[in-house]
């Protein structure tokens, strides 16, 4: 059918209401993307979709908007739609309302700038933080003058040069068990002498 003269959208709004179905017209634009269905998908549905995204909230210019995107996604994914399924209203309104979700969604979720200073942490510690480490490093280092050598050596060792267990018994010509041992004996002295001294 071609759209000429004035009487032409009587004829196109005729398919809608009288001569075919929303159903057939979609088929028509998934197998042969016949832009007269189309059209006269458009000129049905597309002001009832506006009003339905200003009746779910939307304003004047969004609902247009909205709406005119709703109708390329109807061109677009037409293949896509199964009368078994749904109808064609069905379909469509279910396009307008994910199509206004997902618009919710960007206008309340905006994209995150990482460059943006405010987003990066500070790293300058707070007063009480700074002094209440260097308290800990005190007590830490004073626990530490109360073990005997051999278990203040492995703990430094495994702790403070990052080395690992095996590491330090090659290099203190000792069993790995005897490391283990004394690390083990090192932390429970320790914890004895932290737990003394602090809160």
């Amino acid at each position: 059918m071609r759209l000429v003269g004035p009487g032409a959208e009587l004829v196109v709004r005729g398919l809608v209401a009288n001569v075919a179905s929303p159903e057939a017209l979609l088929r028509a634009v998934a197998e042969r993307q016949d832009r007269q269905a189309f059209l006269a998908l458009f000129r049905h549905f597309a002001p009832r979709v506006k009003a339905y995204l200003k009746r779910q909230g939307a304003d004047f210019a969004v609902a247009d908007d909205l709406a005119q995107d709703v109708m390329l996604k109807v061109w677009r994914r037409a293949a896509a739609f199964d009368t078994a399924k749904a109808s064609a209203a069905t379909w469509i309104y279910a396009i307008a309302r994910n199509t206004q979700i997902d618009a919710f969604r960007r206008t309340r979720r905006p994209e995150v700038d990482i460059d943006d200073a405010a987003l990066v942490a500070d790293s300058t510690p707070l007063a009480d933080d700074a002094v209440a480490h260097g308290e800990r490093q005190d007590r830490v280092r004073d626990a530490l003058a109360t073990l005997p050598v051999e278990q203040a050596t492995v703990v430094r060792m495994s702790f403070f040069l990052h080395k690992a267990h095996a590491e330090i018994a090659n290099e203190l010509s000792l069993p790995l068990g005897t490391v283990k041992s004394r690390l083990r004996l090192a932390f429970g002295r320790l914890r004895e002498a932290l737990r003394e001294d602090g809160p």
